[in-house]
This record gives structure tokens, C-alpha cells and sequence, in this order.
């Protein structure tokens, strides 16, 4: 099988070095040549072929940002005319529907929920006009450990709005208000907070930017960040609730304000209106 990658940069070469054991040969495609140079001969010990090939190709791959995602199911197409074309651009909606447009042969579209040198992990999959070749492609993601599920466009593309735009605008809100926290403070809740945004601000910019701008969600994050700073006590304890009650979380404490060892949050068993030794939240 003969395999076209279009986009050498992380995903990319991700794609290339992961089908690379299914395929014959794998032929890169980028708007930077010395990029798709250094992944072919680095990562698949393939080959370089210009952005505006005629090949014929059993698969296409399409590794791009979101943005030209629906401009490179139209120019590949009929590259992949007698075979497949899928993406891992990371919106489903739009590929899709470009590929039910220009695709004569098989398309899907694929989604990999991590960054490759975090992998593996689990991969989005709609199959738009599935066969043996998309088959093949699944397969073998599957095969190096991921857990390759499906799904619909629409589900997909909703689903982005929160663990992507929502997660990212959350996560680097926390890191801008937080600054730099001396770790000896850490709690069991903010320590993850400030690994996670590590993670994303060890990414690309432009990929969060695209996220951000295709995906819907950071308003909805801002708006509930706004609730919890104007809510009274009252009010607060609400949206709390309704928080643990989104994730299907199960309370510490009891009706009555005890723990689960029947002790009180507050140390009034003496009759004392004494505070207790601390009034941090315990993470």
C-alpha cells in the first residue's frame, strides 16, 4: 500500500511512523520541504513529494491545521481516488464533510486525544465511507495500543468544546492568575493544575489558537469563573453542588457536616466556638 502523509510536523510524523509497518513506502507532503525531508529520512526512511503531486496514492493522510483542513481534502482527493483519505486534523464536522464532497473512494476521519509523545492513548473515529483501507488504517492504530473508538461528528465536535477549548482556557486561566507558586504550597489540587498547564504550554501556540477559534467553550469556562466570584455563600455552595453532581462526585461529608469517620468539620463537640487550626480547604 502506498501512503501519503500531508503535514510533517508532531502528528504527522506520528501518522508516518505508526502505518509506516503496514504500508510499502510512505511519501511526505509540506509547505516546508526541509521539514518533510527531515521526516522522511528520520522517522519512516521515506520519501519527499511536492505539495502539488499528481500520484496516485492507496491512502491519503491528511496531518494539517484545522483551518486548511477542508482546502486539503479538495486538493488531495483525487490523490486518493482509488483509495482512501482520512484526517487527524482534530474537527470532524468540517473534514467530513469536504470528504463526503470530494472523496470517490473511502474516507474517515480520525482523531488522536493526545499529543504523540504522550500516546498511546484514545482515538476519536468516524467512519464516513468506511472499507478495506480505512480498516487497515484502524487497525493498525489500534495495534500499537490505542483505543480506537467511534463516534459521530456531531458528538465529536461538542465533546471538543469542553475538554478542548474548556480544559485549555481553564487550565491557562489558573496558570495566569496563579504566576509562579513557590511548590513547597502545593496542594493535592493545585499541584496537578500546574503539571496540566505545563502540558499545554509546552505545545504549539498555533494549535491551541485553532482549537480555540474552531471550538466554542472558553466563554462558557469565563462565565462560570464569573458565577463563583460574584455568588455569595449561599450561592456558592450551590454551584459546588452542581459541580460534584456534573461529575458524579460523592460528597466527603455528610448532611450533617461530618466526615466520613463521623468527625465535624469544625471541632465543636466540646460546646467550643473555637476555629478549627486551619482554614484551607483540605485538597
Amino acid at each position: 500500500m502506498k501512503l501519503l502523509v500531508v503535514g510533517a510536523g508532531e502528528m504527522g510524523r506520528w501518522v508516518a511512523h505508526t502505518l509506516r509497518p503496514a504500508v510499502d513506502r510512505v511519501a511526505l507532503a509540506d509547505t516546508n520541504p526541509q521539514a518533510a525531508m527531515d521526516a522522511a529520512e528520520a522517522v519512516v526512511d521515506g520519501r519527499v513529494v511536492p505539495l502539488d503531486t499528481d500520484e496516485p496514492f492507496d491512502c491519503v493522510a491528511l496531518a494539517v491545521p484545522i483551518p486548511v483542513v477542508g482546502e486539503a481534502v479538495a486538493r488531495y482527493a483525487d490523490n486518493a481516488a482509488d483509495g482512501a483519505i482520512v484526517d487527524v486534523s482534530g474537527v470532524m464536522g468540517d473534514s467530513l464533510a469536504a470528504m463526503d464532497e470530494h472523496a470517490a473512494g473511502e474516507y474517515a476521519s480520525f482523531h488522536p486525544l493526545f499529543a504523540p509523545p504522550r500516546g498511546p492513548g484514545r482515538i476519536a473515529y468516524v467512519p464516513g465511507e468506511p472499507g478495506p483501507i480505512v480498516e487497515r488504517v484502524r487497525d493498525r492504530f489500534a495495534a500499537v495500543g490505542n483505543e480506537v473508538f467511534e463516534t459521530t461528528a456531531g458528538e465529536h465536535d461538542e465533546a471538543m468544546e469542553k475538554v478542548q477549548t474548556g480544559a485549555h482556557t481553564a487550565v491557562l486561566a489558573y496558570a495566569l492568575a496563579a504566576g509562579d507558586v513557590d511548590e513547597r504550597f502545593h496542594t493535592p489540587v493545585s499541584e496537578p493544575l500546574s503539571e496540566l498547564a505545563r502540558t499545554v504550554t509546552e505545545g504549539e501556540p498555533r494549535v491551541y489558537a485553532d482549537i480555540r477559534e474552531t471550538f466554542d467553550g472558553a466563554d462558557a469556562v469565563a462565565e462560570a469563573a464569573r458565577a463563583l466570584s460574584a455568588a455569595d455563600r449561599d450561592e456558592f455552595a450551590a454551584l459546588f453542588e452542581r459541580a460534584g453532581d456534573a461529575l458524579g462526585a460523592e460528597s466527603r461529608v455528610d448532611a450533617d457536616g461530618d466526615g466520613p469517620d463521623g468527625s465535624a468539620d469544625r471541632d465543636e463537640s466540646e460546646g467550643t466556638a473555637d476555629p478549627p487550626a486551619s482554614s484551607e480547604p483540605d485538597d
